[in-house]
């Protein structure tokens, strides 16, 4: 597997590519965004881990243009920044996980092995919830020839509640299927997530909403 660090500290980033590449992955290592999207343009990535204060171009707006290019690719931020703000502003941009430096390079790589199997677990089909239809081999949301750009945190929850459509799923549950554990999670990390999909769905286009069940979890209803 080929993961892309992107880290302006060279320091860092050394340290970062050296350990990738002791648990066997091929590390591209880049000091800025633009020089990124060019080695996206060339390559295919399993995963990018990416520093949130780059020159030129934050990290921010690499995830965002990685996510404008149509590109499902899963996305680490990596920063010093820990404020819930930035949390939040981050994943909103496309990032699929976040981890706040220091870290232990060990749970980097947990991290990953946890992003990968999201990716490779589930039915690869196309499922259809109202005027949505979600593939799960590209890991893309679309309506017509519309596509809804979504981390694939987003799209694992979605295909989650989609798979249970007109039944509540618990908070629990979310956690365990999206996140692959209950402990040292953000207790608020679910209602964030329904909030970014709501944010995207609205639901005089896609032909359902994600209902809150007060004290349980969530569930989605198709419209009228």
């Amino acid at each position: 597997m080929k993961i892309l660090v992107v880290e302006d500290d060279s320091e860092m980033g050394r340290l970062t590519q050296q350990w990738l590449t002791e648990q066997g992955y091929e590390t591209t290592l880049t000091d800025n965004g633009i020089d990124a999207l060019i080695a996206l343009g060339r390559d295919n990535y399993a995963a990018a881990a990416v520093d949130v204060m780059l020159p030129g171009m934050s990290g921010f707006e690499l995830s965002r243009r990685i996510r404008d290019s149509g590109s499902a690719m899963p996305i680490i931020l990596l920063t010093a920044r820990d404020a819930v703000e930035d949390r939040v502003y981050g994943l909103d941009a496309g990032a699929d996980d976040y981890l706040v430096k220091p870290f232990d390079f060990t749970e980097l790589g947990a991290r990953l092995r946890a992003i990968f199997r999201r990716e490779n677990s589930g039915p690869r089909i196309v499922h259809t919830i109202g005027r949505l239809q979600l593939d799960s081999l590209k890991m893309r949301a679309s309506v017509g020839q519309t596509v809804i750009t979504m981390s694939l945190r987003e799209f694992a929850l979605l295909r989650l509640l989609a798979s249970s459509a007109g039944s509540t799923v618990s908070r629990t549950t979310m956690l365990e299927e999206v996140w692959g554990s209950t402990e040292h999670i953000d207790p608020n990390i679910v209602e964030q997530y329904i909030s970014f999909l709501r944010r995207k769905l609205d639901p005089a286009v896609v032909g359902f909403q994600i209902v809150t069940v007060r004290g349980v979890g969530y569930q989605l209803n198709e419209t009228a």
